[in-house]
């Protein structure tokens, strides 16, 4: 039978994963200067963008003071780390929050982990996907018209189809719309038109704007992709030198 304290750990870790995210439960990490044994490694991929955490979990009885703060602050600084957290439910003595005021290490419960970390994760696949659209725009209109058209990205003249630029367009737009926070909001109706998802009329969360726009901006990119690799050997895009 597990002990409270890996139940504690591996509940951390669950949730983590909930959020797409990788996450391991006691793991030794190499630092600039000596190794470290962490409680939870957390770490996302996507596109051109990765963070990684290191999450301890504190399973007692009494609230966590400074020392495990600062030890802490040693270990991501060590490791480069983008964040440190301490999880501790019964809370945090007052020396411990001075110690984590204004740095990269964050003192939370596990529910309010939850609630901060889950608008975290949106936060930074929003402006991933709104770096994607922006390269995909920039790949797009480097390709020649007759290309597009050749690879279904975008309709003959004077015919209805598939439109890179009128994705392109939608994503923009509706990350805009995502970044000024206030739901619900319309997408773009033209726009969604051209799109060869169902893309919903009206979005009310966060979430839901990255669960529509990520298998659409995936698909514009592995049509771009396909257009690229039909560009002589030497053209600009294929040598990984385009815009």
């Amino acid at each position: 039978m597990a002990a409270a304290w890996q139940d504690y750990q591996e509940e951390a870790a669950a949730f983590f994963r909930s959020l797409g995210m990788d996450a391991q439960t006691d793991v030794t990490v190499q630092g600039a200067r000596t190794k470290h044994d962490v409680d939870v490694l957390v770490k996302s991929h996507h596109v051109g963008f990765e963070v990684t955490w290191i999450v301890e979990c504190k399973c007692w009885q009494s609230p966590v003071n400074k020392l495990h703060v600062l030890a802490l602050r040693e270990i991501v600084a060590d490791t480069g780390a983008d964040r440190g957290m301490l999880l501790s439910e019964s809370g945090f003595q007052i020396g411990a929050k001075e110690a984590a005021a204004l740095t990269n290490v964050h003192l939370q419960s596990l529910a309010e982990s939850e609630a901060a970390a889950s608008a975290e994760v949106i936060a930074m696949r929003l402006a991933e996907l709104n770096d994607r659209a922006q390269k995909c725009r920039a790949t797009y209109w480097e390709l020649p018209k007759s290309l597009r058209i050749e690879h279904g990205l975008r309709p003959d003249v004077g015919e209805f189809g598939y439109s890179g630029d009128a994705v392109i367009k939608l994503a923009e737009n509706t990350i805009l719309k995502a970044f000024r926070g206030v739901y619900p909001f319309e997408a773009d109706y033209m726009s969604r038109a051209a799109s060869s998802w169902v893309f919903p009329e009206v979005l009310n969360s966060p979430q839901l704007v990255v669960a529509h726009l990520e298998p659409l901006v995936a698909e514009l990119e592995g049509k771009l992709a396909t257009c690229v690799a039909a560009l002589p050997a030497d053209h600009p895009l294929r040598l990984g030198n385009g815009s």
